[in-house]
């Protein structure tokens, strides 16, 4: 038997430079690089680190610094904080091998850390399979003391040096990349090799394109700062997605310093340097949106790749660590911070928008922070001193759940070949699904929502279907097949009929339906849905 439509499987995830999701951080095979952090005018050893969550049981994890090889075991939400060898961090090396490499069996997020005393700034990074092709350079932000005009930007003094990007070779081949702009700027990269290339306004590059999947960074080794402070500046850009995206800037992330916030607007054949406005958070780009304010760079997340699960790790040495939550105003009350509600007096609306926002403090160690029923962003962030940083919180689940945060989400299979009650549990069974069993109002919801959405995959050719209800033939009780209580039902009018009639339980998949169950003959052919539960995240 073929299914007739796969109603509901594992989350797509997609990196091609042109599909629908162009930032993606869940996988099994990372590359990270330590940019150059100057911190102060004086030599001094970093503290760069990753943080490397496992999301199932029994994830094997490697990592690799030149030669050397660590590897720890660890099981669903637990946490390996890896102190990377100092020596990995970039220098001003044009082309350098100084990459760390993570491998796992099973999927992981990746969060790197780079600290230079009161320096510090946060990523979370792309798996290598997610990576893409093309990307948008940025228009570079004028920064009093660092690039402005008087400040005569030269690359021999650091903090006075032009901003540069960072490319990463994503594949274990030679990979060949450009630079374009008003100049041209080719590069070949061998496995596991860096490029640095200073973005020069005489150069105007404006993208860059490679043969074989790489990473970006964007940024500067000492932006200026507040109290003739600098500090390493820097974010990880996400592949150009090549359509009509949708960002919103929270004011929190803004918050103290909205008169020198901009957002940093990049498209295929422009750029531009918008202040942000509280009164005008949204900005619609066919590109990418990156928001700078002193301290901070940070990719925006479009509502494109809002997600229902992410995963911050609040850090130790920070006496304020924060998540930013963004989401649909009339869907507040889903959102969850571990196993807490929070209270809806708390939102901000973002104005114009139908969008609020919250700042949420966060303990120290994992939080999970997820939604019950729709997509949401979640940004980490933490003030170093007078310094905000940050980054786009890991993903753990893009597909909504009300039990929790479903690295594996449920499985719903409506079977083409129709048949009676008996042999459609059989054949449930032998897939290592059941026959689907509504227990709960609120899987019914959930439920009758998806077969809701995807009615227009079965072309209205299937009416009604098998569940795994019955009648029981000791006391005429009806009950659930994977013994689950009894508790809320959705018969139709005049439904069930009398221990005489119908034995097992059928639902309408009809147009108009309400989804009412009805009984019937077992023995009557009917198409099915199979169904197995999600695989849930620990919170």
């Amino acid at each position: 038997m073929y299914p007739l439509v796969l109603l509901l499987l594992l989350g797509a995830r997609s990196s091609e430079s042109t599909g629908p999701v162009p930032y993606d951080t869940v996988g099994q095979n990372f590359t990270v690089v330590f940019p150059e952090n100057i911190a102060s005018y004086y030599p001094s050893p970093p503290t760069n680190m990753v943080i490397i969550t496992a999301l199932k049981n029994g994830t094997t994890v490697r990592v690799q610094e030149y030669d050397n090889f660590k590897q720890q075991v660890l099981d669903a939400g637990k946490v390996w904080n890896f102190t990377a060898n100092a020596k990995l961090e970039l220098g001003k090396q044009n082309i350098s091998n100084k990459t760390l490499t993570i491998d796992s069996n099973k999927d992981i997020t990746v969060q790197a850390i780079s600290r230079k005393e009161d320096s510090l700034q946060t990523a979370v990074v792309i798996p290598t399979d997610k990576l893409g092709t093309t990307y948008l350079i940025p228009p570079i932000p004028t920064i009093p003391g660092t690039n402005n005009y008087q400040d005569l930007v030269v690359q021999t003094v650091t903090e006075r040096g032009p901003f540069r990007i960072i490319i990463v070779n994503g594949v274990q081949q030679q990979n060949n990349v450009n630079v374009r702009g008003l100049k041209t700027q080719e590069v070949s990269l061998q496995s596991g090799q860096v490029a640095q290339i200073w973005l020069n306004e005489s150069a105007g590059f404006k993208n860059v394109t490679a043969e074989k999947p790489v990473a970006v960074l964007f940024g500067h080794p000492c932006a200026v700062q507040r109290y003739c402070s600098c500090g390493l500046l820097y974010t990880i850009l996400p592949p150009a997605p090549g359509r009509m995206l949708k960002y919103l800037v929270p004011p929190f992330l803004a918050q103290d310093a909205e008169e020198e916030t901009r957002v940093l607007l990049a498209q295929n054949d422009s750029t531009s340097v918008t202040p942000y406005a509280s009164s005008s958070p949204t900005y619609d780009v066919a590109g990418t949106a990156i928001l700078y304010r002193p301290g901070l760079l940070l990719s925006l997340i479009p509502t494109a790749n809002f997600a229902c699960c992410f995963v911050v790790t609040a850090l130790s040495t920070i006496s304020k660590n924060y998540a930013v939550i963004v989401v649909s105003s009339n869907v507040t009350d889903g959102v969850r911070v571990g196993n807490n509600h929070i209270s809806s007096a708390d939102w901000t609306k973002l104005e114009g928008t139908n969008y609020s926002s919250i700042q949420v403090p966060l303990s120290l160690g994992k939080t999970v922070i997820w939604h019950t029923s729709s997509k949401m962003a979640v940004y980490f962030s933490g003030n170093n001193g007078s310094t905000l940083f940050g980054n786009q919180a890991p993903v753990v689940s893009s597909s909504p759940d009300f039990r929790g945060c479903a690295v594996t989400p449920e499985v719903l299979d409506l079977e083409g070949q129709p048949s009676g009650w008996r042999e459609s549990f059989k054949t449930c069974a032998e897939r290592k699904l059941e026959l689907l069993c509504l227990s709960s109002a609120d899987l019914q919801k959930q439920i009758y929502g998806k077969l809701y959405q995807n009615r227009s995959l079965t072309n209205n050719a299937v009416q009604e279907v098998w569940i795994g209800m019955r009648r029981s033939s000791l006391n005429g009780e009806w009950f659930w097949v994977n013994g689950d209580s009894v508790n809320s039902t959705t018969w139709g009018d005049g439904e069930p009929g009398g221990v005489e009639e119908g034995q097992c339980t059928i639902m309408s998949l009809g147009n108009g339906t309400g989804f009412e169950w009805s009984d019937d003959n077992c023995c009557m052919d009917a198409h099915y849905i199979c169904y197995k539960e999600p695989e849930l995240f620990p919170i």
